[in-house]
């Protein structure tokens, strides 16, 4: 069974095997075309993070000339240099400026955050609105080639993925990068000096660094996979644990558990080892860094060639050089994966959309339910012909029943009538009007459709039912549901049609679920019908409920029927019979029975199968 990898690592961003998007600067380009319309919001930001800052950088500095004034007061003292004392009121007014530029930057740092959440969220909220859009837009061809997983994935955590980096990582770049600025230019007036032995580390710690990322990222790989095997193991068993069970593999199961278990703590203690390394080592640079600084800085002093206080600042600013740096280095990262993200988010705003409606496109009010099919030719692929030159004439009323075996093609004769796809030669006319000339819109309202897997979502039963018609009354709702046999089970259940369904509506059986299906389709009042044929694991009193609700619901409209039971369909007009993609055999029940062919073996395979069980 296939597994699906996935999971969160651990340790600094910056040894992470990141996702990197295959048009970095396309993808930059579009995001940031999502950001153009808040320009001048984005300004503000940026001059308020460069305020806010500016204003924190400049505080080590005004510390150091408080540090000095103390300084110079303690040494005149120790003199004994008549009038000597340490002047306070200056030592006051500095921590008054102090603590004026610590409130400013702190103002200035809540209000950039504050626009630029709103930004964050105005920008998801537009993407969102063009991905629902463009979901609405695309044909079945991306569904049925697209996993549902995959999708939600990029609806939901792609574009929370770009939110998050939205709202924090661009303030911290900015952040960043006016820090690394600002300290480099502070510790340059104080001491150009003071400044190139500071650099002088710099090397040390991005080689460190390096190193150390690359040699744990494949650790971080490895974490991964093992991360991905272990939540896929555990979805399997959880999801199957009834047949874990009944065949007694409990053991097998915990097994498995403990040997991919086992992979992951190996492989997430060497990643989180090796990427918590970097720190310290960084650290101990720094140090080695910050020796310097001070032995040099103290010579400095000796000699008088600069102030206590400038000193005490610079070590100050040399402890915050590296870290901005540190901090561009993983926000580069969270961009590229960002970027990753927006890309997969814009394959789906890329995805061709379904042919749209012509500009004079036709509509049908009052459909007889007359189709034809004329020389259609269909193909999923080029190499491939599923449906060449189809011929088929259905009068008003008349009931069509398409059989064959699993995978023959059945359910594309319907998609082609919904122009979920559209033919490739040839044409679909309903009551004479190419469905081409159709308005999509209209022509779907013209089919009602009923299929084997049933969708119903979390609700009333009312409003599951009523969502067959826009605006539908309480007698209305009522005369669907006793025409689908669904009345009586929905009246016995405690609260009637106000029964909550859960959203997997498993608080109902299946059979009760098609029920209401087949009343949301009375309710719709459809002028021609798509059924798929839904007694499949059901017992065998629902399984009649089910055949007279549809059985009512075919009375006097032209009907679409897969049949899977052979049985059900010996009063069929026309049955066609499909396999390998092409339609083989048509004609009635009793014609086909008689020419002998694939249609008669298949119903005599059944017949059989169904007299074997009796016996049995």
């Amino acid at each position: 069974m296939e597994r699906r990898h996935g999971g969160h690592g651990g340790g600094p961003s910056m040894a992470r095997a990141v996702e990197k998007p295959k048009d970095f600067w396309g993808s930059l380009k579009r995001l940031l075309g999502y950001l153009k319309p808040f320009a001048v919001q984005l300004v503000i930001v940026f001059v308020m993070a460069a305020l806010s800052t500016t204003f924190n950088i400049l505080s080590p500095r005004v510390i150091g000339m408080a540090t000095t004034k103390l300084f110079e007061g303690f040494m005149e003292k120790m003199r004994h240099i008549p009038g000597a004392a340490i002047d306070f009121q200056y030592i006051l007014n500095i921590l008054i400026i102090l603590l004026v530029l610590y409130i400013l930057s702190s103002l200035f740092a809540y209000a950039q955050q504050y626009i630029m959440v709103g930004i964050s969220q105005k920008v998801v909220l537009n993407m969102r609105k063009d991905i629902m859009q463009k979901l609405s837009k695309l044909p079945l061809r991306f569904y049925d080639s697209n996993s549902h997983g995959d999708v939600l994935s990029r609806v939901t955590n792609d574009v929370d993925n770009i939110s998050n980096t939205l709202q924090q990582s661009i303030t911290q770049l900015i952040t960043a990068i006016v820090t690394l600025v600002g300290v480099i230019i502070m510790m340059l007036t104080i001491s150009p000096i003071l400044t190139l032995v500071t650099v002088i580390t710099l090397p040390l710690s991005i080689i460190a660094t390096a190193s150390i990322a690359s040699r744990s990222q494949k650790y971080f790989a490895r974490q991964q996979k093992a991360l991905g095997e272990l939540n896929g193991h555990v979805e399997e068993m959880y999801g199957g644990h009834n047949i874990v069970k009944a065949f007694g593999h409990e053991g097998d199961a915990v097994k498995e558990f403990i040997e991919i278990n086992d992979e992951l703590y190996n492989a997430s203690w060497r990643a989180q080892f090796m990427s918590g390394i970097i720190m310290p080592l960084m650290n101990f640079i720094n140090n080695i860094g910050y020796v310097f600084v001070c032995a040099a800085g103290g010579v400095m002093v000796t000699r008088q060639s600069i102030v206590i206080g400038d000193i005490q600042a610079f070590i100050q600013y040399s402890r915050q050089f590296t870290q901005p740096i540190t901090q561009t280095a993983n926000i580069v990262n969270i961009i590229q994966s960002t970027l990753a993200s927006a890309e997969r988010v814009f394959q789906i705003l890329d995805e061709p959309e379904e042919i749209p409606d012509k500009e004079n496109a036709a509509t049908i009010e009052d459909a007889k339910g007359e189709v034809d099919f004329e020389h259609v030719y269909f193909s999923y692929n080029e190499d491939a012909p599923l449906i060449e030159d189809l011929n088929i004439s259905v009068k008003s009323g008349q009931m069509i029943a398409i059989v064959g075996p699993t995978g023959a093609g059945k359910t594309t004769l319907v998609n082609l009538l919904m122009r979920f796809y559209d033919v490739q030669r040839g044409k679909i006319m309903v009551d004479g009007v190419d469905i081409m000339d159709l308005k999509k819109e209209n022509l779907r309202r013209i089919f009602g459709m009923v299929l084997q897997d049933t969708w119903l979502f979390k609700g009333t039963i009312r409003e599951n039912i009523a969502y067959g018609k826009e605006g539908a009354t309480e007698e209305e709702i009522l005369r669907a549901a006793k025409v689908a046999n669904a009345h009586h089970f929905i009246k016995a259940l405690p609260d009637g049609y106000n029964t909550v369904l859960n959203e997997e509506a498993s608080n109902i059986s299946q059979g009760e679920k098609q029920l209401i299906t087949i009343a949301r389709a009375v309710l719709a009042d459809p002028d021609i019908l798509i059924l798929d044929e839904a007694t499949s694991n059901v017992d065998t009193l629902t399984e009649v409920y089910i055949q007279k609700a549809m059985k009512n619901l075919m009375s006097g409209r032209t009907s679409f029927v897969i049949a899977h039971r052979l049985s059900t369909i010996r009063n069929a007009d026309l049955i066609l019979v499909m396999n390998n993609g092409k339609i083989i055999e048509q004609g009635t029940h009793d014609g086909l029975l008689k020419q002998g062919g694939f249609y008669a073996d298949l119903y005599r395979s059944q017949f059989l199968g169904a007299f074997v069980e009796d016996a049995v």
